[in-house]
């Protein structure tokens, strides 16, 4: 497509002619997608950004002024979209984190006034990511088999014991054995 077409089709689409964005969707569709795919390296949330940049070119297009290529103008709006992903999640990372550590504290001050002890093994197995902390758990305090543990969290059983080992190598390394 050149660009006095496509200036064209951008002129009928801002006047309402739906059959000219749909031309302009189709066109830019595998460049944005691939932008999008190579910036977020998953494909699932590639497809949710590009439609969520489409349909917010689609409402916005009026105020597209032409000064730039409109592939331009779509990247530009792919990328803050996914700027905006990328904050969100990191604002949810640490809210994760946050709550994370004040059930810690929480679970040791319980824990103390109760009359239990606190002890550095709990600590370095609280600091566990839980991908291996649900395993070792599961595995080495409640006594489930491998198999089991496996059902339980729709793995193989030899992720869990891969995590279970993993996990225990981690807490020995910590506390220095």
């Amino acid at each position: 497509m050149d660009q006095a077409d496509e200036k064209e089709l951008i002129i009928r689409a801002k006047d309402g002619e739906d059959e000219a964005f749909t031309i302009l969707f189709q066109h830019h569709y595998p460049f944005v997608y691939q932008y999008v795919l190579k910036l977020t390296l998953n494909p699932d949330l590639t497809e949710d950004l590009v439609q969520e940049t489409m349909l917010k070119a689609y409402v916005s297009l009026h105020q597209f002024q032409g000064n730039a290529k409109f592939s331009t103008w779509l990247i530009s709006i792919a990328s803050r979209l996914f700027i905006d992903h990328q904050r969100r999640k990191k604002r949810e990372n640490r809210k994760t984190q946050a709550a994370g550590e004040e059930a810690l504290r929480k679970m040791k001050w319980k824990s103390a006034l109760h009359g239990h002890e606190w002890s550095e093994y709990l600590e370095l197995f609280a600091a566990l990511e839980p991908e291996f902390r649900m395993p070792i758990l599961l595995r080495h305090y409640y006594g489930f088999t491998y198999p089991e543990v496996a059902n339980m969290l729709k793995i193989k059983e030899g992720t869990v014991k891969s995590r279970v080992h993993h996990g225990l190598k981690k807490i020995r390394k910590e506390w220095g054995q």
